[in-house]
């Protein structure tokens, strides 16, 4: 049957009308929503008046029009930006995973650029000392994850802070997998290492504002003067999606909010001998090995997680683990965002990979156990446990971390 111009144009109207519809509400929470950043600049800066300033900050520190916060600090006579601290990757980001840019005067703006990465404690705070600030701002994007070594650079940067006597001041942004609730095993203390500082869980579900404030009520021995900055407009189960923010990978191996939303389960891959997608274009969605055939899609997808399809998966690193050699494993697809558990699936990757290949291995140095945050996955794993067995095991923490957590939440 044949319409007329008329009927396809009431048609087309009528789509059209009803996609509107369906995006309006999105579009308007991006319309509402502001970065802590985006607030503070509203306030005329007035939290930093009178005040010699440095930030903590990378190439996410952006403003809506992707310019860079400290090109823009540094050209408004408002604010008195004086130095700038950089942590893993760098400033500028221009290194790679476990690199830094070292210190140096930023060619765009000719301030100094102090290096953080792998600095603590009395060297941190004599840096921030000899920098002459008065206030440390902070301004990175997290991803959501324990071991993502920002919220521990928060961390470092914090008591370093108050060892020196500086103010510390942290401008939100979103938590871009939501901050619906916390997941995953806490970090037992004696595996405290730079991917996990302190006992929070392997998904926080928290902003930095929110962990800032949570380190200074409960892991800090001397809290620094603490000032945050919040979003508004944000809403806990948003994804980064909703922001309206355009996504700068936080670091060379994140370079999408996709990314972002696995990570937190098959990051612990980087603790075995399997590849964890480092130099293909899909890390931490892609995982394989030599010897890995169909058989582990058939076995992960029979499990029947939910939120989530595997796909049987070939890929050919381009650095990393099994550089130019073509691997077999799968391919993570999420079919359902709100349904998803990453970290529940990470684990059932595991179990499910020892399964099927029998060079299944550990990081020669139980480097699992510092993702982890204890020995528990690794030796109920080699024991023979399920996915639902090793999950059950961390119940009772991780309903104590949540009960935590929730004193130090901000957004509703």
């Amino acid at each position: 049957m044949r319409l007329s111009r008329r009927a396809l144009l009431a048609a087309t109207t009528a789509a059209a009308s009803l996609t509107t519809a369906s995006q309006a509400p999105a579009a308007e929470r991006r319309k509402h929503l502001r970065t802590g950043f985006e607030n503070l600049t509203a306030n005329a800066y007035a939290q930093l008046s009178g005040q010699r300033i440095g930030i903590v900050t990378n190439p996410t520190g952006i403003t809506r029009d992707a310019s860079h916060i400290v090109d823009v600090m540094h050209a408004d006579d408002r604010v008195n930006l004086t130095a700038v601290f950089g942590p893993e990757h760098g400033f500028r980001g221009t290194a790679q995973a476990g690199g830094s840019e070292g210190r140096y005067d930023d060619p765009a703006t000719g301030l100094p650029v102090h290096d953080t990465y792998l600095k603590s404690g009395r060297p941190l705070a004599d840096i921030f000392t000899a920098s002459g600030v008065d206030t440390i701002l902070f301004d990175i994007q997290d991803v959501g994850a324990r071991f993502y070594t920002y919220i521990w650079t928060l961390y470092d940067c914090m008591e370093a802070a108050a060892l020196a006597g500086k103010r510390f001041v942290v401008l939100d942004r979103p938590n871009p997998v939501t901050g619906r609730a916390a997941q995953g095993p806490v970090l037992h203390k004696e595996f405290a290492t730079f991917v996990g500082r302190q006992p929070i869980s392997q998904a926080h579900g928290m902003t930095v504002a929110e962990l800032a404030r949570l380190f200074n009520g409960e892991f800090l021995t001397d809290p620094v003067p603490l000032d945050t900055v919040l979003m508004s407009g944000w809403r806990r189960s948003e994804f980064y999606d909703a922001s309206g923010l355009p996504w700068v990978p936080p670091s060379p191996n994140m370079p999408t909010p996709d990314t972002a939303l696995v990570y937190s389960g098959t990051c612990l891959f980087e603790g075995t001998n399997l590849s964890e997608g480092r130099g293909t274009t899909r890390p931490f969605e892609l995982l394989g090995a030599e010897g890995i055939d169909r058989r582990w899609a058939l076995e992960a997808d029979r499990l029947g997680l939910p939120g989530v399809h595997f796909r049987e998966a070939y890929f050919a690193p381009t650095f990393s683990k099994f550089q130019g050699k073509t691997v077999g494993g799968v391919q993570i697809h999420v079919h359902d965002r709100a349904a998803y558990d990453p970290v529940r699936t990470g684990i059932a990757l595991l179990v499910t990979a020892k399964k099927v290949w029998d060079g299944f291995s550990w990081r020669s140095d139980n480097w699992i156990d510092k993702l982890t945050g204890s020995t528990r996955v690794r030796t109920m794993i080699d024991a023979g446990a399920g996915a639902d067995e090793v999950v059950a095991a961390w119940q009772d923490e991780l309903t104590a971390f949540r009960r935590l957590r929730r004193k130090y939440l901000l957004y509703r």
